[in-house]
């Protein structure tokens, strides 16, 4: 698409996270940690036609609309955001920009005018799509419009646990078979390193189930993200816990070391309860890492820090949206004490 040719047909409405909406200037308010993505999200009057568990847009969750996961999604004009993204681009406080999409039959022709009027304003900044499974035609029409990367969630880290949250037993229209084969087909239209998924620590899987997938997913060159689980008012998994904090720091770990390549999944050791026992790395590589605060740090593309997207602001903190303080991560290392053989 020319850079001065005008979408014929632009998206009037657009949901914006509230955080980034702060930083956009659409709103006012206090940030603890600004995102350094824009975090947008399509609009849709009424509900999502999947059936996610966990999710308020799900078809049959009473939950408000304006809500996904624990972050509240206002409405705004399109033209208004892409004034408003224009400006923050310049200033470098927004880095790149997210386009989460729900599950309707328009959806993909709303992403693809998103994206070139992005374009189309001259807009500079990186393009990530989250949506459902496409097929590879519809991949590369995303890529010609100057999509950078897409990510398509497989949530869960088994098939029953796919099934019971999303698939054919929550009410859902996705099957496990098609989210990982379009991964891999996405990974052909896209480049390696270009594709992510998201995780979610704390559906009912086993640090042994978790690990696992993440090693397939970093084996067919996909990044894995990690979400802690957040039980949201109306849903069907509204009573549901959200995983200790030691568990989800072990998976954290883990997913680190295997995406650096520092160790395997078939490296590692399994006890009691398929908890991890070992990393499969040295003391010196495991203190190193620890003390970096990196692995604990939101995983995802580049510059994506979701701020607060599983936790409040006064915390438990699941995914550090900034670098972790020297407290925070001497917290971090007891959680992980046994690993460390009492050493600092």
């Amino acid at each position: 698409m020319e850079a001065t040719q005008k979408v014929r047909n632009p998206v009037e409405k657009i949901r914006v996270s509230s955080g980034s909406a702060i930083v956009l200037d659409l709103i006012e308010g206090f940030l603890n940690a600004k995102p350094t993505t824009a975090y947008l999200l399509t609009y849709l009057e009424g509900k999502c036609s999947a059936n996610c568990a966990f999710c308020p847009q799900a078809r049959s969750s009473s939950g408000n609309t304006d809500m996904l996961s624990r972050v509240t999604w206002p409405i705004f004009g399109a033209d208004r955001v892409f004034s408003k993204l224009a400006n923050s681009v310049q200033r470098r406080d927004t880095l790149r920009v997210c386009i989460q999409a729900l599950n309707y039959p328009n959806v993909l022709q709303d992403l693809l005018t998103i994206a070139e009027t992005i374009k189309s304003e001259g807009i500079t900044v990186p393009i990530s799509i989250s949506c459902q499974p496409l097929n590879k035609e519809e991949m590369k029409k995303l890529k010609e419009v100057g999509v950078e990367r897409l990510g398509i969630s497989l949530d869960a880290a088994t098939e029953s646990i796919f099934s019971r949250v999303k698939g054919n037993i929550a009410g859902g229209p996705y099957s496990w078979e098609r989210h990982c084969q379009a991964l891999l087909e996405a990974v052909e239209v896209f480049g390696k390193g270009r594709i992510s998924t998201h995780l979610i620590v704390g559906l009912g899987e086993t640090e042994r189930e978790m690990t696992r997938i993440i090693q397939w997913c970093v084996d067919n060159h996909v990044n894995p993200a990690l979400f802690a689980f957040t039980p949201i008012p109306k849903t069907t998994l509204e009573d549901g816990n959200q995983p200790a904090l030691s568990h989800y720091r072990r998976i954290q770990l883990a997913r680190h070391l295997i995406v650096k390549g520092e160790t395997r999944f078939d490296k590692m050791v399994f006890g009691k309860d398929a908890h991890i026992t070992s990393f499969g790395v040295s003391q010196e590589v495991l203190r190193r890492e620890i003390r970096s605060g990196t692995p604990f740090r939101t995983s995802g593309c580049p510059n994506c820090n979701r701020p607060y997207y599983n936790e409040k602001p006064s915390g438990p903190i699941y995914n550090f949206p900034i670098q972790p303080s020297h407290k925070e991560v001497e917290e971090i290392k007891r959680q992980l004490r046994t690993f460390l053989d009492g050493k600092k």
